[in-house]
């Protein structure tokens, strides 16, 4: 990017330049649904292929979230301190390595430990691309950039399971992660050459690292930036627990063929692009917070329904479908207000910010999907199950602890 740094809070950019870097950084933001979605479909026959339970195979995606988790929370402090790009680089350098390492996996002990590791270096890609919004933009017009670039990043499951299936047909689970490993080459290459540091050493944090974590004790102390934070992390741990069960429910249950898994992902991840760009053309007028309460209860009523489609078995595989279509969809009226919201609170800190945000997520991510895996008894309650608590715990977070 070939912007300067002006006379107030950011660079200035040129509307070209915009676009690029919404571009960009949404590829960057795509490095965890490619991680995640491209090989939901393989699930089954990888567990086939390891000789590994459903439960074992399902801590794969656990040990993503957990090393997601830990990487977000300690990279975004530092890049406070130290600036975005080395530790982008560092990251996505990482990244490409451990994702040829699980496609050279002989068991699953192994991939759940290089998943682990996959994830500290993708995470680099996800929080340094939240915090350099916040670097460029701030409030409702970081919520606008916030959703466009959930736009762009929406291609990423919208492809992802569709590509992960069919390479899953012509090749085996272990292609998966050689193409995400050439993906994340790609994206090195485009930050080297187009991306500069878009944190300046003048703004940069001056404290040693125990300040730089201790800043996350200000933000949790912090009534509203810990609400929007929370309840964003619940709202996403029902979609992890989607992603845990929907392959089993799908493909074992009602008997999907694998290629096909992608076309009902796929209707998700169209919901969540077209409120995208709703939030995007509301958000000025209406303004983020408003929005966000609407999202939180719009989960809350589709996590209920979906619990009694599972319960009654009323509506087969549409009486499935369509609540988690609402429910996901929906998830864009909170994620980037939310955040946007929350990084307004401590503008100065978004690395820290963008850091919990990602780490408490991925934290409840893993525990959502453990329990899927954990209360699995081949069928779709266990998902259906967490789905609505965290619908529920969603809504009473956004009334109890936000306000506007």
């Amino acid at each position: 990017m070939t912007g300067t740094a002006g006379s107030g809070d950011a660079p200035v950019l040129t509307p070209g330049q915009t676009r690029s870097l919404i571009f960009i950084l949404g590829a960057l933001t795509a490095f965890g649904p490619l991680s995640i979605d491209m090989y939901l479909p393989s699930l089954p026959s990888m567990a086939a292929d390891l000789n590994a339970p459903t439960a074992r195979v399902q801590m794969t995606l656990s040990s993503y979230f957990i090393g997601g988790a830990l990487g977000q929370l300690l990279l975004g402090p530092l890049s406070d301190r130290f600036g975005r790009r080395p530790l982008l680089l560092a990251g996505m350098a990482i990244y490409i390595l451990t994702s040829a390492f699980c496609a050279l996996s002989s068991g699953v002990e192994m991939l759940i430990a290089q998943r682990f590791l996959q994830a500290i270096g993708g995470s680099a890609a996800s929080v340094l691309a939240r915090a350099m919004v916040r670097d460029f933009f701030s409030g409702d017009r970081a919520a606008r950039v916030l959703s466009l670039i959930m736009l762009v990043m929406g291609a990423a499951p919208l492809i992802a399971p569709f590509l992960g299936g069919y390479l899953l047909l012509w090749f085996d689970w272990r292609a998966i992660f050689w193409t995400l490993s050439g993906f994340g080459t790609m994206c090195l290459v485009l930050v080297l050459f187009a991306v500069r540091e878009s944190h300046p050493a003048e703004r940069r944090a001056r404290h040693g690292l125990v300040g730089m974590l201790g800043m996350y004790g200000r933000i949790v102390r912090n009534r509203d930036a810990f609400g929007y934070l929370l309840a964003n992390a619940t709202a996403y741990g029902g979609m992890f627990a989607y992603f845990a069960g929907s392959p089993f429910v799908y493909i074992q249950l009602f008997h999907v063929r694998p290629e096909n898994y992608g076309f009902l992902f796929a209707c998700n991840v169209i919901a969540l692009m077209a409120v995208s760009i709703v939030n995007a053309k509301l958000v000025i007028r209406l303004g983020a917070h408003r929005l966000f309460v609407v999202g939180t209860v719009l989960i809350a009523m589709a996590g209920l329904v979906l619990l009694c489609t599972a319960i009654t078995g009323f509506g087969g595989l549409p009486g499935i479908v369509i609540p988690l279509f609402v429910y996901v969809g929906s998830l864009s009226l909170i994620g980037a207000n939310s955040l946007a919201l929350a990084l307004d609170k401590f503008p100065q800190a978004a690395g820290s910010v963008s850091a919990l945000l990602g780490g408490v997520n991925f934290l409840f991510g893993s525990v959502c999907t453990g329990a899927v895996g954990l209360f699995h008894d081949g069928s779709a309650l266990a998902m259906a199950g967490v789905i609505a608590a965290t619908g529920l715990l969603t809504l009473i977070l956004q009334v109890g602890l936000t306000r506007q």
